[in-house]
Order: C-alpha cells, then sequence, then structure tokens
C-alpha cells in the first residue's frame, strides 16, 4: 500500500487553510463591528430644534436647545434659519425638527386657518386640541410674554401728530409709505385684515421687505410704517412708537415650544424640562433679549446662557 504524503511540498497545511479562513471571517467581523458602532452612533438618540429665521426665533430656538441639554443631557442639533410659518411647521410634520417656538394666534390664524380670537387662554386650548387632535403635535406652556404685531411709526410723528391709536393713523396714511414682512401680506390676521379694519390707504403699494429690514427702514425714512413685533428691543433704542390696537384686530401671541408627540413619548424628560420655563420670561425681558442681539450684537448662546442663569436654571 503506498502511503500519500498528507503535506507534500508546496502545499499549504490544513492548519494554514484554517488560519486563513479564520483571518478572513476576523476581518468580516471588523468591519461589521465598525458599521455596527456607526450606525448606533448616528442612531442615538438626539432632540432637532428648529426655528424660524428672525432675532427672537433664534433666541428662543437657543433658549429650547440650552435647557434640553442642561436638564436631560440629550445631544440637540440645531436647525435654525427655517424661514417662514409654513416651512417651520411642514418641518416639524416630516419629522426633520422635534421642537421649534410657535405663537398661538399665528397657529390658530395662519396654520389652523380660524379666525383670530382675543382670549388668551381660548386660544392656547384651542391650538392645543387642534394640534393634537390634526398633527400629532402638542404645546409647551406659554413662556410668558405676548409678541403680537406692532404698528410702527417713528416717535418723532407721533409726538408731532398726537397719534395714540391705529384709528387716528388713518387720518394720515394716504400721505405715508407702508412696509410689511413677506407673510404679514398673506396670512389672515395680516395687511388685509388691518386695513378693513381701520379704513386704512396709502400713498403707494406697501414695500415688501425682510423682517429684519423693516425697523431700519422706518428710522432711515424709507417707509413711514411697518408691521414689526412688540418685543422687538430696537423700538425704543431707534425712538419708535407703537400705535394702540384700539379695536383689538390681532389675536393674542403668545409664545410656546410646538413638540411632536413621538419625541414627548419618547422623551418624557424632554417635555419637563421645557415645562420649567413656563412663565419665565415678561415682554421686557424678552424685548432686553432682542436688543442685547439686535442692538448690541452679542452672543446668542452667551445671552441665553445669562439668561437662563439668571432665573436659577443652570
Amino acid at each position: 500500500m503506498i502511503l500519500m504524503d498528507p503535506n507534500p511540498e508546496g502545499a499549504p497545511s490544513l492548519s494554514r487553510r484554517s488560519l486563513a479562513r479564520q483571518g478572513g471571517v476576523f476581518d468580516v467581523l471588523v468591519i461589521l463591528v465598525g458599521i455596527l458602532l456607526l450606525t448606533s452612533c448616528e442612531r442615538r438618540p438626539r432632540i432637532v430644534v428648529g426655528c424660524k429665521n428672525f432675532t427672537e426665533q433664534i433666541i428662543l430656538g437657543e433658549l429650547i436647545a440650552q435647557q434640553i441639554e442642561n436638564k436631560t443631557h440629550l445631544p440637540v442639533e440645531r436647525r435654525f434659519y427655517l424661514g417662514g410659518t409654513y416651512i417651520a411647521h411642514q418641518s416639524i410634520l416630516a419629522g426633520r425638527i422635534d421642537i421649534y417656538p410657535e405663537y398661538t394666534g399665528t397657529a390658530l390664524t395662519a396654520v389652523l386657518k380660524q379666525p383670530p380670537a382675543s382670549d388668551r387662554k381660548a386660544v392656547y386650548d384651542r391650538v392645543k386640541s387642534e394640534y393634537e387632535q390634526r398633527f400629532h403635535l402638542t404645546l409647551g406652556p406659554p413662556l410668558g410674554f405676548n409678541d403680537t404685531f406692532a404698528i410702527e411709526v417713528r416717535g418723532e410723528d407721533a409726538r408731532r401728530l398726537h397719534l395714540q391709536t391705529l384709528s387716528q393713523s388713518a387720518a394720515y396714511t394716504p400721505q405715508w409709505r407702508a412696509g410689511f414682512g413677506y407673510e404679514f401680506m398673506e396670512r389672515p390676521d395680516g395687511y388685509k385684515g388691518l386695513v378693513a379694519t381701520y379704513g386704512l390707504r396709502f400713498a403707494a403699494p406697501p414695500r415688501i421687505m425682510d423682517l429684519g429690514l423693516l425697523t431700519r427702514a422706518l428710522k432711515d425714512r424709507q417707509v413711514d410704517l411697518i408691521a414689526g413685533n412688540m418685543t422687538d428691543g430696537l423700538i425704543p433704542a431707534l425712538d419708535l412708537f407703537v400705535l394702540d390696537d384700539d379695536k383689538h384686530y390681532f389675536p393674542p401671541y403668545e409664545a410656546v415650544p410646538v413638540i411632536r408627540e413621538q419625541t414627548v413619548a419618547e422623551h418624557p424628560e424632554v417635555k419637563q424640562a421645557l415645562d420649567e420655563l413656563a412663565g419665565k420670561i415678561s415682554d421686557a425681558e424678552m424685548r432686553q433679549l432682542n436688543y442685547a442681539v439686535d442692538g448690541r450684537k452679542r452672543d446668542v448662546k452667551e445671552v441665553v446662557r445669562e439668561f437662563l442663569r439668571s432665573k436659577g436654571l443652570l
């Protein structure tokens, strides 16, 4: 009987073949583990905070983001400057953001397309109920201030003409030029209803511009009347005057966090953190925060951090 050499010259041994196979398996395992680690990092729970594209919204977005970071230690992604109400609302419906600051009057009229109402609590309750039923979104408690629209003129004009109210201004608007934001021209609680309620006519069609440019345009006499925000920090700084909405045309615009219900279900600690902000910002404080960023050109994160510390939230 001829015995065959199990390891003829030049042929790989069984042990070498086994090692080669094991090495290949090891390489594959290393790759798979790496992929799993990368995937787990990508899927690490995080909260995405959005906001619209003007100063007050940036401040509120940063306030929400820092509060969540400080109280829950969840990572927060900031997706700011989302444009107007429509884009912010569509972003949260699509799940691209988890939270953004909104105003109850805007939600009522611009999103829900319902007629304006004057009672703060009634507006809040209606918006909260409709958002939950229609969109699976919920509202956090009001932050404390009411950022209603402010119809502004130059302070010197108000003093010279002895103006106090919007009704009084109707006698002078035919000689004035008006400036409004894009959204104000289209929303149901905006331009059309305002001019109809007060019988306003202007010397020319309104100039339409970005919100951030309106106050400077008024100060520089490019326009004579604008629709700004009541909490705008530049109102006193630029000697502007807010005409009284004596016919109560505008609904309340209480600032509230809008949150995806799925986010609340998965991270109830986020809702608890935001509840601590309830009633923390007065109209005057919001005006000061806006001025710190707009007027004094301070860093938003620093301004928000100081405010949270002053409220004992840090």
